[in-house]
């Protein structure tokens, strides 16, 4: 069977568990005879541009900040020619897949929000002009409840047991299209304000008590300009990486971003 396509993985700006990461990355590209390349941020940022030779982007980065444990988080302004070459991008019709931490990326930059739907603040903030406190995480077992059945991201999927990292953080409502829920209680005082997590720990970080009341939408679908994009908001752990189902739900969504169908609903919305 030939050859259906080539995706590029985006790591970096964030630990992850490149060994299980990679491992589903595998399993993903076997499964749908797709091959992939990685590659790690700052310099992967190259690769965003209208000229970009993969059928499909999945982000699991945190470009534009640096974390250091005990310290505040610090945010940079991207360089002209890196919004220059993701708006490029964009023009394209590169597909993008976007996971967990990579709602973080690019925090003083809205386009980058606008583009896919929402933000993790690691610090507080404005988003669209409005202001946020620090967003919030929490480890949770739940039930992933798929809402879009006729999507083709959520072909082959019924509901699944996930124990993963949830985020209490503001999404775009009016410019997403749901695909995946959580059913797990998303009252702001149950989550862990990020901002002082990374500053005084976990065990000393206050809780997200007056933070607006967050969506439970943990997957979706959006567009910027040409490009389709997936939005997957779980994807914390070795065990997350090894579900049948979290593995099957990330490769309908590079297929989905990567095909004639999905660019036209791009162009569509762009239109709109």
């Amino acid at each position: 069977m030939a050859s259906r396509g080539r995706f590029l993985a985006v790591t970096g700006g964030h630990s992850v568990d490149m060994v299980a990461f990679r491992g589903m990355l595998d399993a993903v590209s076997a499964d749908r005879n797709w091959r992939w390349a990685h590659a790690v941020q700052p310099a992967a940022q190259h690769w965003f541009d209208g000229d970009c030779p993969f059928d499909a982007i999945l982000c699991h980065d945190i470009p534009g900040l640096s974390l250091t444990r005990g310290q505040p988080p610090q945010p940079h302004d991207p360089q002209p020619w890196v919004c220059e070459s993701m708006q490029s991008l964009f023009a394209a019709g590169t597909g993008l897949v976007v996971m967990h931490h990579a709602l973080a990326g690019w925090p003083t930059w809205d386009e980058w929000a606008l583009a896919i739907g929402g933000r993790f603040l690691y610090a507080p903030g404005k988003l669209d002009g409005q202001p946020w406190p620090s967003s919030g995480t929490r480890i949770e077992s739940y039930t992933a409840v798929v809402v879009a059945p006729e999507h083709s991201v959520c072909a082959g999927l019924s509901d699944f047991s996930i124990t993963d990292e949830l985020y209490c953080c503001p999404l775009f409502g009016s410019r997403i299209v749901p695909l995946i829920c959580s059913d797990a209680d998303y009252s702001p005082e149950l989550f862990i304000s990020t901002y002082e997590h990374v500053i005084v720990g976990e065990d000393a970080a206050p809780r997200c008590v007056g933070h607006p009341q967050p969506s439970n939408v943990i997957a979706w679908a959006t567009s910027a300009d040409k490009s389709p994009i997936v939005v997957i908001q779980p994807g914390d752990s070795a065990a997350t990486f090894a579900g049948e189902s979290y593995r099957r739900l990330v490769g309908n969504a590079l297929e989905w971003v990567a095909s004639p169908a999905a660019k036209a609903w791009a162009m569509t919305r762009s239109l709109d």
